[in-house]
């Protein structure tokens, strides 16, 4: 794996610290949750993807409700 002093070689040539602070790290986290979104959206595991399942279980949830409101 890395070491500790090759991460924070590598964390410290990001630019920005002295304006930024730890907060220049905030695009990379942003690039990495768009990336992660759109994987969940357009990426198919077997037959589904993410949303499906969501849309799947949520409709299923609403349904039980509804059969216990009865």
């Amino acid at each position: 794996m890395f070491s500790r002093a090759q991460v924070r070689r590598v964390l410290q040539r990001v630019p920005g610290k002295q304006r930024f602070g730890i907060y220049r790290f905030l695009p990379f986290f942003f690039v990495l949750g768009g990336t992660m979104e759109w994987i969940m959206i357009k990426m198919r595991v077997g037959q589904e993807t993410f949303y499906d399942v969501y849309r799947r279980k949520a409709s299923e949830r609403q349904y039980q409700r509804r059969l216990e409101e009865k």
